[in-house]
């Protein structure tokens, strides 16, 4: 039980900063450092989903056809959640002065969100096998995945959010339920054995990486500037890259 409150502070803590970096951020500058922020998280998911959890799911032993169609419909999920959230999840932040609460984007958001946490707390409840030589009961690489890209989604979010017609408190509010979905999530595979909802660890990470290599690819291609990568955002993206090679066990 430790371990998943720890957990869920550390998922939490990244969308609190992202709302605090919001009021220090000067408004020219936030389209730019939530590109950057994003392309980075864009390099270092792409690279855990390539060499660390693909090569995982495939190396279990009910991998197959079965593992590419989930990784796909991960995909597709997440390409259905982008049409309700507006594509905040890869910086575009679109909203006018004033407007009403973004209700399809807050919930498409929350749902992404829940689901990324379920095989975390798949991890923490020990409920899959050894795989590829890992104990993800101990592995921290998708824990990272996910933080790294809660905090510029968090920025955007908050960006938005305060364009709006509601409060400035009722925009924390917002944030703070934004932020306790995953954990959220967490809770739902801590206690809810994927077993009694007729899948398993495997199936339920193979979409979380779906949804990853959408977001991933989407972020890298949308960072391309009239056919050419702006230099910073190279870097960025190189750097997240960099990253994953450090972290991965």
């Amino acid at each position: 039980m430790m371990q998943a409150l720890l957990t869920s502070l550390y998922l939490l803590l990244p969308v609190l900063f992202g709302g605090i970096f919001v009021h220090y951020l000067k408004q020219s500058n936030k389209d730019q450092f939530i590109k950057l922020a994003l392309a980075f998280s864009g390099g270092f998911l792409l690279a855990i989903a390539c060499l660390h959890l693909l090569p995982d799911l495939y190396s279990a032993e009910d991998a197959g056809l079965g593992i590419g169609m989930y990784i796909l419909f991960g995909f597709l999920v997440q390409l259905i959640l982008e049409f309700f959230s507006g594509g905040i999840e890869h910086g575009h932040v679109h909203v006018h002065k004033g407007q009403a609460m973004p209700w399809g984007l807050f919930l498409s958001l929350s749902v992404h969100s829940i689901i990324e946490g379920i095989p975390l707390g798949n991890q923490i409840a020990g409920l899959h096998a050894e795989v590829g030589g890992h104990h993800h009961g101990t592995d921290d690489t998708l824990l990272f995945g996910i933080i790294f890209h809660q905090f510029p989604v968090a920025v955007a979010l908050m960006t938005l959010l305060l364009q709006t017609s509601i409060k400035q408190s009722s925009s924390w509010i917002y944030l703070l339920l934004f932020g306790i979905m995953t954990p959220l999530g967490l809770l739902v595979g801590l206690y809810m054995p994927a077993a009694q909802i007729g899948a398993d660890y495997h199936m339920i990470l193979a979409i979380v990486v779906g949804m990853f290599l959408h977001i991933s690819t989407t972020i890298i291609f949308e960072t391309a500037e009239n056919h050419t990568f702006h230099l910073f955002k190279l870097l960025a993206i190189l750097s997240g890259c960099f990253l994953a090679f450090l972290v991965i066990p």
